[in-house]
């Protein structure tokens, strides 16, 4: 009894300070998940906690299941028009890519470790994947707004890779382990069923998660411990069937996320804590397992391996993969430096030292070089180097007066709350007049507590409180109409502002462009070619430098061939800055 009493105290203790820690250095810019590892090592065997703790077994268990409640999660949390925009890009670099990643690391850890080549190689399989916790949690806490072709393929790559580098990890395991090579089509065969029989559970899964909340009606509080038990479910019984689980778990989560459901809210607030405890205990077991005395014979080797898997593996593997797509070399260049490494590598490094290989430690010492090089360089650095790319967006419109109510499936419209502010453009307007959107509605008024009878309310005030139902994709023009615009505009950083313009092809569809960049479309125009829909906009003939506002941004006709609109400009910063026009003309660039 006291010895369980004893790990709960410091268990729930590490946590808390691992929070407080987090919290006041990320005023610093240090990565979250950094400190979550150093406090880790502090509390071990050789820092002031001292600590001993080398259960292999138990890490490899709770690392697991905290990353398929972190795949889940982001799975939940990506809309489905993304994944279809990146999703040959994402398939190539979570296969192609990791396996050439895994190659070069391996060919030069070869000379650097003098291992030979099959031990080499599994060392560039252990480190070969990016991390979807890491990935998932740095990419949205930085509360940068990026291109969504860039995060869009960040994150699904970080969702399907590790697969690819467990397959390849366990292979060569095996075949240090038995001493003689398997069946080529055999791998090939098992690979196969990992993925496919992966994302099979996974939509099955899904799917009848959603029907089981819209057909079983229970306790709202229970909503998230339902979606919790059957992530585990989905994910241990993917195993069962030698599929793979990590794969499930982020189809599954795909499949509930992008459907209408009861308790969809609840479920997303649970599981934003949930997913923060998993790395949360992820990084401080990991922390724990690493002893800096036994680490110090490998610092060089390890951060030889750490640089060469930062500045040629990952930019080689992501050139090759995304040059095919037409991505350009700015987003290939942010996408390279993005394949941050976290929890997966030092947990992958934990199955050799199961699997009892020779050297095992060193396994261990390099992956966890190439987590801590990754998260401090790169982790450090993202809006920095968004910004030296030219990816990163102008700020979004602050909604933060702005809360949804959840309505499940039950109509095809949500409910938001918005508090008025101080100069929003709807206290210009007689209550009868209000410019309301298609398809919007206010339901209610409250005013100092009291719900106004709207048949007599003249006009809003300031910090009144409204509930308007409304399409999702109108929520954005409500937050203009209530939020004080000029505030916002003001308010800005102007060293974290980003102008310019970003060209695609005139057939792309503009419902796949508002994904990308952020701005709603109607249901109606989504299929449309975004040339197209200017002339609709138009209602006339096309010229170049024609524009049309759709929402924060402006859609500019840049070149016509054959009378059709072969290149659009996408404007992203409506209100230009008086230096960035002269700065146009003095170059010569295009308005």
């Amino acid at each position: 009894m006291g010895q369980a009493n004893e790990i709960l105290f410091v268990a729930s203790l590490l946590v808390l300070i691992s929070i407080l820690a987090g919290s006041a250095s990320s005023r610093f810019g240090v990565p979250f998940l950094l400190v979550f590892l150093g406090l880790g090592m502090l509390a071990g065997v050789d820092g002031p906690g001292g600590i001993e703790f080398s259960d292999y077994q138990l890490t490899y268990t709770v690392g697991s299941a905290a990353l398929a409640i972190i795949l889940f999660d982001g799975g939940l949390r990506t809309k489905m028009s993304i994944v279809r925009l990146v999703a040959g890009p994402s398939l190539v670099l979570s296969t192609v890519g990791v396996l050439a990643t895994a190659g070069i690391v391996g060919a030069v850890g070869h000379y650097i470790l003098g291992f030979g080549l099959l031990q080499s190689f599994l060392i560039g399989a252990i480190v070969g994947s990016t991390d979807a916790a890491a990935v998932f949690f740095l990419l949205n806490v930085k509360g940068m707004a990026l291109q969504k072709r860039v995060t869009g393929t960040l994150e699904v790559e970080s969702g399907i890779n590790d697969p690819m580098a467990i397959f390849l990890t366990l292979v060569c395991v095996e075949l240090l382990r038995l001493g003689q090579p398997p069946d080529s089509w055999l791998l090939l065969l098992n690979f196969l069923v990992q993925m496919l029989g992966g994302v099979a559970i996974g939509v099955a899964g899904g799917l009848l998660l959603v029907l089981l909340f819209n057909r079983v009606q229970v306790a709202g509080g229970l909503y998230p411990i339902v979606a919790m038990a059957a992530t585990l479910l989905i994910f241990s019984g993917a195993h069962f069937a030698h599929a793979s689980g990590y794969v499930a778990v982020y189809v599954a989560g795909l499949m509930l996320g992008n459907r209408r459901h009861r308790g969809a809210q609840v479920i997303l607030r649970f599981y934003d804590g949930l997913s923060w405890l998993g790395q949360i205990v992820m990084f401080l077991l990991l922390g724990l397992l690493m002893t800096p005395s036994q680490l110090e014979p490998d610092i060089l080797p390890g951060l030889l391996i750490a640089a060469v898997l930062i500045v040629l593996a990952r930019p080689v593997a992501v050139t090759l993969c995304l040059l095919p797509f037409r991505y350009s070399w700015a987003e290939i260049g942010f996408i390279s430096w993005v394949g941050l490494r976290g929890a997966v590598p030092i947990f992958l490094a934990t199955i050799p030292v199961l699997a009892g290989l020779q050297h095992a430690s060193i396994y261990v010492s390099v992956a966890f070089f190439c987590v801590l090089l990754s998260l401090t360089l790169q982790g450090w650095t993202i809006g920095l180097a968004a910004r030296l790319f030219g990816l990163e967006l102008p700020p979004q419109k602050d909604s933060a007066s702005r809360a949804e109510i959840d309505l499940g499936n039950t109509a095809d419209r949500d409910i938001a709350s918005y508090q008025v502010q101080p100069g929003a453009p709807a206290l210009g307007y007689v209550y009868a007049e209000l410019p309301m959107p298609r398809r919007c509605r206010i339901i209610a008024v409250i005013r100092e507590g009291t719900v106004m009878d709207r048949a007599k309310l003249e006009s809003l005030q300031p910090s009144d409180y409204l509930l308007v139902l409304a399409p999702p994709e109108q929520l954005y023009s409500l937050d203009r109409l209530f939020t004080n615009q000029e505030k916002q505009r003001k308010g800005r950083s102007t060293g974290e502002e980003v102008f310019g313009e970003f060209a695609v092809q005139g057939d792309t569809p503009v419902g796949v462009l508002g994904e990308m960049y952020g701005f709603p479309v109607e249901e109606k125009f989504r299929a449309d070619p975004a040339g197209a829909y200017i002339r609709k906009r138009l209602r006339r003939g096309a010229v170049v430098g024609d524009r049309v506002r759709v929402g924060p941004v402006e859609l500019v006709v840049r070149e016509i061939k054959h009378d059709r609109i072969a290149m659009v400009g996408l404007e992203l910063e409506p209100e230009e800055h008086p230096l960035l026009r002269r700065m146009r003309r003095a170059f010569g660039f295009k308005a």
